[in-house]
Protein backbone atom coordinates (compact mmCIF):
# COMPACT_ATOMS: atom_id res chain seq x y z
CA UNK A 1 0.00 0.00 0.00
CA UNK A 2 1.04 3.40 -0.80
CA UNK A 3 1.32 6.15 1.34
CA UNK A 4 -1.21 7.64 -0.35
CA UNK A 5 -3.83 4.52 -0.58
CA UNK A 6 -2.85 4.48 3.39
CA UNK A 7 -3.72 8.22 3.66
CA UNK A 8 -7.12 8.03 1.90
CA UNK A 9 -8.11 4.49 3.43
CA UNK A 10 -7.51 5.94 7.11
CA UNK A 11 -9.25 9.32 6.23
CA UNK A 12 -11.88 7.02 5.49
CA UNK A 13 -12.56 5.27 8.40
CA UNK A 14 -12.35 8.28 9.98
CA UNK A 15 -15.58 9.53 7.99
CA UNK A 16 -16.89 6.23 8.77
CA UNK A 17 -16.83 6.93 12.44
CA UNK A 18 -18.22 10.37 12.08
CA UNK A 19 -15.12 12.52 12.10
CA UNK A 20 -15.56 15.86 11.23
CA UNK A 21 -13.50 18.54 9.36
CA UNK A 22 -11.08 15.60 7.96
CA UNK A 23 -8.52 17.14 5.44
CA UNK A 24 -5.40 15.48 4.04
CA UNK A 25 -2.58 17.20 3.58
CA UNK A 26 0.11 16.13 1.00
CA UNK A 27 3.02 17.25 2.62
CA UNK A 28 6.00 15.15 -0.04
CA UNK A 29 6.69 18.50 -1.75
CA UNK A 30 7.88 20.32 1.04
CA UNK A 31 10.20 18.16 2.43
CA UNK A 32 8.53 17.09 5.91
CA UNK A 33 9.47 14.24 7.60
CA UNK A 34 5.84 12.11 6.93
CA UNK A 35 4.16 12.26 3.24
CA UNK A 36 1.10 13.19 4.27
CA UNK A 37 -0.64 14.16 7.71
CA UNK A 38 -4.36 13.68 8.20
CA UNK A 39 -6.12 16.32 10.73
CA UNK A 40 -9.54 15.15 11.75
CA UNK A 41 -12.00 16.80 14.71
CA UNK A 42 -14.14 14.60 17.51
CA UNK A 43 -16.96 15.64 19.00
CA UNK A 44 -15.93 15.14 22.36
CA UNK A 45 -13.26 13.77 24.15
CA UNK A 46 -14.76 10.32 24.29
CA UNK A 47 -15.32 10.63 20.04
CA UNK A 48 -11.45 11.59 19.57
CA UNK A 49 -10.70 8.87 21.80
CA UNK A 50 -12.94 6.11 19.76
CA UNK A 51 -12.04 7.40 16.76
CA UNK A 52 -8.24 6.65 17.87
CA UNK A 53 -9.11 3.18 18.96
CA UNK A 54 -10.90 2.32 15.39
CA UNK A 55 -8.45 3.65 13.36
CA UNK A 56 -5.85 1.44 15.77
CA UNK A 57 -8.19 -1.83 15.23
CA UNK A 58 -8.48 -1.60 11.12
CA UNK A 59 -5.01 -0.35 10.62
CA UNK A 60 -3.59 -3.71 13.01
CA UNK A 61 -6.20 -5.62 10.82
CA UNK A 62 -4.18 -4.51 7.65
CA UNK A 63 -0.39 -4.97 9.14
CA UNK A 64 -0.10 -2.32 10.35
CA UNK A 65 1.14 -0.33 13.26
CA UNK A 66 1.38 3.27 14.79
CA UNK A 67 5.33 3.97 15.41
CA UNK A 68 4.40 6.22 18.04
CA UNK A 69 0.92 7.36 19.94
CA UNK A 70 0.87 10.34 22.13
CA UNK A 71 -2.33 12.19 24.13
CA UNK A 72 -4.48 9.05 23.56
CA UNK A 73 -4.98 9.50 28.08
CA UNK A 74 -5.35 13.27 27.09
CA UNK A 75 -8.19 12.96 25.14
CA UNK A 76 -7.45 16.26 23.34
CA UNK A 77 -5.14 15.45 20.49
CA UNK A 78 -4.36 12.31 19.35
CA UNK A 79 -1.25 11.73 17.20
CA UNK A 80 -0.67 8.32 15.90
CA UNK A 81 2.34 8.28 13.20
CA UNK A 82 2.59 5.54 10.75
CA UNK A 83 6.01 6.82 9.84
CA UNK A 84 5.12 7.66 6.19
CA UNK A 85 1.17 8.51 7.77
CA UNK A 86 0.85 10.98 10.77
CA UNK A 87 -2.76 10.91 11.74
CA UNK A 88 -3.95 14.01 14.06
CA UNK A 89 -7.23 13.76 15.58
CA UNK A 90 -8.59 16.92 17.58
CA UNK A 91 -10.58 18.05 20.11
CA UNK A 92 -12.22 20.69 18.27
CA UNK A 93 -10.83 23.39 20.41
CA UNK A 94 -6.96 22.15 20.83
CA UNK A 95 -7.29 21.86 16.70
CA UNK A 96 -8.73 25.45 16.27
CA UNK A 97 -5.20 26.36 18.89
CA UNK A 98 -2.79 24.45 16.80
CA UNK A 99 -4.28 25.85 13.36
CA UNK A 100 -2.24 22.38 11.36
CA UNK A 101 -4.08 23.68 8.36
CA UNK A 102 -2.48 27.04 8.47
CA UNK A 103 0.98 25.86 10.11
CA UNK A 104 1.10 23.40 6.61
CA UNK A 105 -0.74 26.12 4.10
CA UNK A 106 1.96 25.24 1.31
CA UNK A 107 0.94 21.65 1.42
CA UNK A 108 -1.81 20.46 -1.10
CA UNK A 109 -5.18 19.12 0.49
CA UNK A 110 -8.24 16.87 -0.16
CA UNK A 111 -10.88 17.07 1.70
CA UNK A 112 -12.63 13.95 2.84
CA UNK A 113 -15.63 15.01 0.08
CA UNK A 114 -13.21 14.41 -2.35
CA UNK A 115 -12.19 10.93 -1.30
CA UNK A 116 -15.25 9.59 -0.57
CA UNK A 117 -17.17 10.32 -3.97
CA UNK A 118 -13.79 9.00 -5.57
CA UNK A 119 -14.53 5.93 -4.11
CA UNK A 120 -18.17 5.66 -4.57
CA UNK A 121 -18.52 6.62 -1.20
CA UNK A 122 -17.19 3.51 0.42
Amino acid sequence: MTSRQFAERAARMLHDRKAEDILVLDLRKLGAVSDFFIVASGISSSHVRGLADYVDEEMKKLGQRSWHLEGYEAERWVLMDYVNVVVHIFHPQTREFYMLERLWGDAEKFPIDFLVSKQGGS
